[in-house]
């Protein structure tokens, strides 16, 4: 099992898909899991491997999804009996009758970040080489550039579909006039972060009022940067390679909470065991008299099923 979960890890890898991998690393009997025992969390909530029964698999999801969305790894403590505080240990109640305690070390695998940098501009070599040596994924961007020209790039594709772009990914549009308005329009399109054009404020303004009145939003519009970078004098390429990128880190921490706090999804509570779950697409689920309630596992929503208005007179 263990090595089926290391396979899908490397596969969501190379997909550029985040997931968290839960790990247990102490259990007391009498609960089911043993330490070592995996499992991978995807971005859906959906959870592939065995971290222990229906009492811990709410939880598990619902702070994998939580570690997902900030970034920052927990270590968690689930036990039918109290704990004594520890820093650093998220507590929470076993609820079932089985009893026992689990502490699970949940880890958010996020894809590396990314920077896609759109045209051949002198300063697209020198973003390329900087970025590369930032430790990011870098794609260049151009119908006729060629992967010899930037050696530092991991690819070279001729146009900002086949980039790659997500939620971690910075474009940075260099096209010196030749194709501004079509490369960022596509860059607009995406769901980069940080979409930047590098070009005076006199011809960024032209591009931008070109482009509301071809249609674009206000809304889209007012996510291009520009002129692209922080103002710190930069004269030479590289200098202004580094003041860009230093615009995207800077960026990067001031849209991180913002970003986090959509990510995490809704919670509800079990009414049959008071279990906390993680609204997701997968959640166990039942109608009753048009409300919408949420379970930690079959039983508990077996159990709801067969009498809903017992079961939500006696809720906990």
């Amino acid at each position: 099992m263990k090595h089926d979960l290391f396979a899908e890890a490397a596969q969501l890898s190379a997909r550029r898909e985040a997931f968290a991998m839960a790990t247990v690393i102490r259990a007391e009997r009498p609960t089911s899991a043993k330490p070592g025992a995996k499992a991978i969390v995807s971005r859906d909530g959906a959870l592939r491997g065995w971290i222990g029964g229906s009492c811990a698999i709410p939880t598990v999801v619902r702070e994998a999804l939580a570690a997902l969305a900030d970034g920052e790894p927990r270590l968690i403590a689930l036990s039918s009996t109290p704990m004594p505080a520890r820093d650093g240990v998220r507590h929470f109640p076993m609820t079932c009758h089985s009893g026992g305690t689990l502490e699970i070390y949940i880890e958010p695998v996020l894809p590396s970040e990314q920077l896609v940098i759109v045209g051949r501009a002198p300063v697209t070599r020198a973003l390329a080489a900087l970025g590369a040596a930032l430790g990011r994924r870098v794609v260049v961007v151009d119908p006729e550039a060629k992967q010899a020209e930037f050696p530092a790039a991991d690819a070279v594709v001729p146009d900002v579909a086949r980039a790659g772009v997500d939620e971690r990914t910075a474009v940075v549009v260099a096209t010196r006039g030749e194709y501004d308005e079509d490369a960022v329009r596509d860059a607009l399109a995406t769901s980069a972060r940080y979409v930047a054009l590098v070009a005076s404020r006199t011809r960024a303004a032209v591009l931008v009022a070109a482009l509301a009145d071809a249609g674009l939003s206000r809304e889209a519009l007012a996510r291009l940067r520009f002129p692209a970078g922080l103002d710190i004098g930069a004269r030479t390429e590289e200098e202004i390679a580094l003041s860009i990128l230093a615009e995207i880190v800077a960026t990067r921490t001031s849209l991180g909470t913002e970003a986090a706090d959509a990510a995490i999804p809704a919670e509800a509570i079990d009414p049959i065991c008071g279990m906390t779950v993680a609204v997701t697409a997968g959640a166990l689920r039942a109608e009753h008299a048009g409300t919408t309630y949420y379970f930690c596992a079959e039983g508990c929503r077996r159990t709801f099923l067969r009498d809903p208005a017992a079961a939500l007179a006696g809720a906990p």
